[in-house]
């Protein structure tokens, strides 16, 4: 068993790296909640498996699996993508797994925060969670590294860093009363300056409209490189999502990153706005805290991409916008592969490909 520092990466040196940065693998877990993944969960272990595939065109792939699953992820796998038996109680690996730190040494580290579904007993969206909770100390365990046990509720889909000392979050997410309670804005900061070594956290006031998550920043908003980021935009000034987005983007054009720079912001469209329909309700099982009725609006967004080893994996969400988006990010990430998977399927479930996937830095 590899050790547990009751230190922090701060103090021992650590910080967590920038998604673009280089990728020694990518961590996933397969669907299988019949009250969250239609249909007995098959349409989006389709759709998993097709992300898997394509990320491991640049970077190797761990799929967790629970026993009852194994015989049928490894059957839907190719042979060079791993899969774990490793139990969970969905498949948010953004979410649940280990937040990894490295230092100038080559070693690396997870962080493992305590996870709560999304905010617990007050509004999170399943319970028991404490197989999700397990699931960073296992990945840590798995890989060999040592790891921290942070001392706060965080789901890694509630932050974004630079690698160079700033930090983004959502004041919706990060303060909500489900999360972290008993410890202020001031507090929460000081918290994350130790836990990931950065030196500015910048606060969105909110996240994407009608996000379960309470708002994770990585539903409307993506780092690409330092000072420079992606943002949801909606046009449409009758939709909840426009207010939202332009207030995003001043607060963002008012800021500085821990370097001092300004910070560039590249405007996303926003797909839709999408809708589940009556076909798609009537095929998941229902079940209390999880909203998956036939109008529900999703929280759709093409900032949930994923960057690894010089590829970017973007959900196709909305036959109007993909190409155009595609544009966008190939011209923004020069030297970049940009690679679409229809992903509805997980948008369903309640996330994309960002939050379905968690990088292990390369040391």
């Amino acid at each position: 068993m590899k050790k547990v520092f009751t230190t922090t990466p701060k103090q021992d040196g650590f910080r967590m790296p920038g998604e673009h940065e280089p990728h020694s693998e990518i961590w996933m877990a397969w669907p299988e909640r019949t009250d969250n993944w239609r249909n007995g969960a098959k349409p989006a272990q389709r759709v998993f498996a097709d992300v898997a595939k394509q990320i491991s065109k640049t970077t190797p792939v761990t799929m967790l699996v629970s026993s009852e699953q194994y015989d049928n992820a490894v059957s839907r796998l190719p042979d060079d993508i791993r899969v774990l038996e490793i139990s969970t109680d969905d498949s948010w690996m953004r979410d649940i797994g280990a937040t990894y730190v490295t230092n100038d040494k080559g070693e690396r580290r997870g962080v493992d925060w305590e996870f709560n579904a999304w905010g617990g007993f007050v509004d999170g969206l399943y319970s028991p969670w404490n197989r999700d909770d397990q699931v960073a100390q296992k990945m840590c365990e798995a890989i060999r590294d040592s790891r921290y046990r942070a001392p706060i509720v965080l789901e890694g889909g509630s932050i974004h860093v630079d690698g160079e000392g700033t930090l983004y979050t959502t004041e919706e997410c990060l303060l909500h009363e489900s999360r972290n309670p008993d410890l202020s804005k001031e507090e929460l900061t000081a918290v994350l300056c130790e836990h990931l070594n950065v030196d500015k956290v910048i606060w969105l006031p909110r996240g994407l409209y009608n996000d379960e998550t309470n708002g994770h920043v990585d539903n409307i908003l993506h780092v690409v490189k330092p000072g420079e980021v992606v943002l949801t935009w909606c046009e449409d000034e009758n939709d909840p999502q426009y207010e939202i987005s332009r207030e995003a983007y001043d607060y963002l054009s008012s800021q500085t990153d821990a370097k001092g720079r300004n910070i560039i912001v590249h405007k996303l469209p926003m797909p839709g706005p999408l809708f589940m329909s009556a076909e798609e309700a009537a095929g998941i099982d229902i079940a209390e805290g999880m909203e998956r009725e036939a109008g529900e609006r999703l929280a759709a967004s093409y900032a949930n991409y994923l960057i690894t080893n010089k590829q970017i994996v973007l959900p196709l969400l909305d036959e109007r916008y993909d190409n155009d988006v595609k544009a966008i990010l190939e011209d923004i990430y020069p030297g970049y592969e940009v690679n679409g998977i229809p992903a509805r399927e997980i948008l369903l479930g309640g996330g994309n490909i960002h939050c379905i996937t968690q990088q292990v830095p390369k040391i």
